[in-house]
């Protein structure tokens, strides 16, 4: 089996991972791996990480790169946008591709808690330019983000959506707000990923 994180999603250079766990994802196993700066600039829930989420099988579910090096950059055109999400998407997840319906391309604001010297926190803005798309073929969403340097920051699939009242059903594993009350404390958990796996069989025909 071929891991989706170890081949086509890596941290950047500035960071270390500080936490793996497992976590559940419409009712599947997968786990959710953070990594932030080694030099520990704005660390913690809110501020910057680099985080993704992997299914049992390897496959890449999601991953968010939230970093102050991206803030106040000039965002590419949404034709510009549209075609790095869809290089993204043929070599991280490119069986979306076939039936993919966008439904648009904005801009789209994260949150990141700065931390000052004195200890007081302050809240900047991080804007990308976020592709929403819509997979015909099961009906969920799915989307890129592309910041400012003209890379994905944001990317997440197989999200379900409930019509009535209107909200997302999938989990937020990826988002520190909804971490923060949801998804207990982020202690360093060394379970093997492996070990995840409940029948090998079952995620094959996936990579």
């Amino acid at each position: 089996m071929t891991s989706t994180i170890v081949t086509l999603v890596q941290p950047p250079a500035t960071h270390v991972e500080i936490t793996r766990r497992p976590v559940t994802v419409d009712g599947e196993t997968a786990t959710l791996t953070r990594y932030e700066r080694q030099d520990q600039r704005n660390a913690g829930l809110g501020g910057e990480h680099y985080s993704t989420v992997v299914d049992r099988c390897g496959r890449l579910k999601g991953f968010a790169n939230i970093s102050m090096d991206l803030v106040g950059m000039e965002l590419p055109s949404r034709e510009r946008t549209e075609q790095i999400a869809r290089a993204f998407l043929q070599g991280s997840a490119p069986d979306l591709l076939p039936r993919m319906k966008i439904s648009w391309i904005e801009p789209h604001n994260e949150a990141v808690a700065i931390h000052s010297g004195d200890g007081t926190r302050t809240t900047a803005t991080l804007t990308g330019m976020k592709v929403k798309a819509r997979n015909l073929a099961d009906g969920r969403w799915f989307w890129v983000i592309v910041g400012g340097d003209g890379k994905p920051m944001v990317f997440e699939r197989d999200i379900v959506w409930v019509t009535f009242p209107g909200h997302r059903k999938t989990e937020k594993w990826l988002h520190d707000g909804w971490l923060r009350e949801n998804g207990g404390n982020m202690e360093l958990h060394t379970k093997r990923r492996d070990s995840l796996s409940s029948n090998q069989n079952d995620c094959d025909g996936l990579h």
